[in-house]
């Protein structure tokens, strides 16, 4: 099945790359906020200016049609999004990212491809709010952008692809 999901409506989870270093990732996570209806945080310092050729190539001419919003810290991003349910998805995570019941509206928060998220924000944080996505041992992560794919086709699905 081949179709098209469009409405004046998207769904509107939340994603947050915090202090992400790779332009591409963020580009072709642009491109799945544009596809999905997400919108995008990005939590500074970035390893790029957002005008970077690269980012703009990654993410076709969806950049302009999907909200990116920068901020400064982790803490002034949730307070602009609101309340909200916020799942950190990291490798320490306490349960796989398909057992969580997610709900439109959601903050999904991932860490930078080279240092994951802070050691200090996964103390001070729930543990049922960190997911994780199965890996065989040996293997250390998976891309950033390819992570984002699988959580929020995931939470979207659980939302019966509602727009």
């Amino acid at each position: 099945m081949n179709k098209n999901l469009e409405s004046k409506v998207l769904p509107k989870f939340n994603i947050v790359l915090y202090q992400p270093k790779i332009p591409p990732n963020t580009g072709n996570i642009i491109r799945l906020c544009f596809n999905t209806g997400a919108k995008l945080h990005l939590i500074k310092p970035l390893g790029f200016e957002i005008t970077n050729k690269t980012l703009k190539r990654a993410g076709l001419d969806h950049y302009k049609n999907v909200i990116i919003n920068q901020h400064n810290s982790l803490i002034e991003c949730l307070n602009m999004i609101g309340k909200t349910k916020v799942y950190l998805i990291t490798k320490f995570g306490q349960t796989k990212y398909c057992d969580v019941n997610y709900n439109i509206g959601d903050t999904l928060i991932f860490g930078s491809e080279t240092n994951g998220l802070p050691e200090s924000l996964l103390k001070k944080t729930n543990n049922n709010q960190k997911v994780y996505i199965p890996m065989l041992g040996r293997s250390r992560s998976l891309n950033l952008s390819n992570a984002v794919s699988v959580c929020i086709f995931e939470a979207w699905k659980q939302n019966e692809f509602k727009v």
